[in-house]
């Protein structure tokens, strides 16, 4: 557990200032938001992995503006510490800054959420102005942008060109002028990721980005071992939840099946 009481856009940036690492986790429930919140977690993003880990898709391109303000929504009633970040999905800021501001009122009045993330760099900018006009902060997010996964047609590595890794930092630099206040890296070489985050004043926060950046993220469900099939270098398993519910929900069936559950002591 950290210093800090309550995490603010401003804690962040004294964190990045004074070398202390930013730790992130996605959340999309109230139950297990408010296990990490109350673990110390620095900052909880309500992700439109949602889709994948909640739902069931193949992509996170399915998930509307309404399920995103239930799932943060179910998070901010459980949260007294954390920052809280929700995406703003696919469909809900591409192309019409109006539409961003919208989008970005909605989630903000109707979940009672901290802040917004949303991908992609220069060709973004107008819709991250327009958000910040409104107060409301603004994460970016770079490299690999699942939003996008049928453009690039694979989820492998990004920017590991030089074109692409320059393009990849000058977006950075456009994103911290614009204002915002923080930047996810996702899937990118260790090396650039470290360039970036030094070139930068905001903190950058890595996935799958190497240890030279400000903080780490995962997704709460892979980490946890909830997930089986995902397997990308970048994801350490803290615990393998998935075995260990199964065995004991194979031990409930047994106990029920024997006789065993309920006992005279789990009766009225």
């Amino acid at each position: 557990m950290t210093k800090h009481k309550k995490i603010t856009t401003h804690v962040l940036q004294e964190m990045k200032e004074s070398g202390e690492r930013i730790s992130m986790l996605t959340g999309y429930d109230f139950t297990l938001a408010k296990i990490i919140d109350q673990a110390g977690i620095d900052v909880i993003l309500v992700g439109d992995s949602a889709s994948n880990v909640m739902a069931g898709h193949i992509t996170t391109l399915p998930i509307t503006l309404d399920q995103m303000i239930y799932h943060a929504s179910s998070v901010v009633r459980a949260v007294e510490r954390a920052l809280i970040v929700v995406d703003l999905p696919f469909g809900s800021y591409q192309g019409n800054s109006k539409t961003a501001l919208e989008s970005t009122i909605r989630i903000m009045k109707e979940s009672g959420a901290h802040a917004v993330k949303l991908e992609g760099g220069k060709e973004v900018k107008d819709s991250i102005e327009r958000i910040l006009s409104a107060g409301v902060p603004v994460m970016g997010h770079l490299g690999l942008t699942p939003q996008s996964i049928y453009k690039f047609g694979t989820y492998s590595v990004r920017a590991q060109e030089e074109v692409e890794a320059e393009k990849l930092l000058a977006d950075a630099l456009v994103l911290q002028e614009v204002g915002c206040f923080a930047l996810v890296l996702e899937k990118i070489p260790a090396a650039l990721a470290e360039r970036v985050a030094k070139s930068l004043a905001i903190p950058v926060i890595g996935i799958g980005a190497g240890g030279g950046v400000d903080g780490q993220v995962l997704v709460l469900h892979d980490m946890l071992g909830l997930t089986k099939e995902f397997n990308p270098r970048f994801l350490r398993r803290y615990l393998n939840l998935y075995d260990e519910i199964t065995g004991a929900v194979q031990h409930y069936i047994e106990d029920v099946k024997s006789r065993d559950f309920p006992t005279e002591n789990e009766q009225y």
